[in-house]
């Protein structure tokens, strides 16, 4: 019996590896190598996770931070499923991410760590731009902060008690 790819749950999820780290802790007996990975998992339709893992193997790290970032999704409102509803400015440490929503047929322009976390989301429209660190860690951490402050005119109608119509009628006034 031919098994259908969609029937399998593992297949569902979309994993970037981001970076790859030597380490090295030195002990009384000399030096003790391991390796740290950073991977992004999102599932193209809104919901994408990171996580760090650390193993002396470099395929166990990545499989220890892959079952880490599918413990950890989180839910991004999208725009048209292609692009984020407003722009966000985010920090982690000294790494500083701008995410700007684009017209359709801009695609996604952004640097390696920011690329991965939007290609495992489903964003197929973004413009963004990263100062300060050049660090993976903070840059994928910072892109989250951003993330996580987005809101979709549904949620916030609910929260002031209107009609989302009212929310996206006043939203077109101030940018055309």
């Amino acid at each position: 019996m031919v098994k259908n790819i969609k029937d399998n749950p593992q297949n569902e999820f979309t994993e970037k590896l981001v970076i790859v780290k030597k380490v090295s802790k030195t002990v009384k007996g000399g030096k003790n190598f391991s390796f740290s990975a950073l991977v992004v998992v999102g599932d193209k339709k809104g919901r994408v996770g990171y996580a760090k893992g650390n193993a002396r193997e470099v395929i166990d790290a990545r499989r220890k931070a892959t079952e880490a970032a599918k413990k950890r999704l989180a839910r991004v409102p999208l725009k048209e499923n292609r692009t984020i509803h407003h722009d966000v400015t985010a920090y982690s440490s000294s790494a500083k991410v701008h995410l700007r929503m684009a017209p359709m047929g801009t695609g996604v322009i952004a640097g390696g760590p920011m690329r991965a976390v939007f290609e495992c989301l489903g964003i197929s429209d973004i413009v963004t731009k990263s100062i300060g660190s050049s660090n993976p860690f903070n840059i994928v951490k910072a892109t989250f902060e951003a993330l996580d402050q987005l809101s979709s005119p549904r949620l916030i109608a609910e929260r002031r008690s209107k009609d989302v119509s009212k929310i996206i009628e006043v939203r077109n006034k101030f940018t055309s």
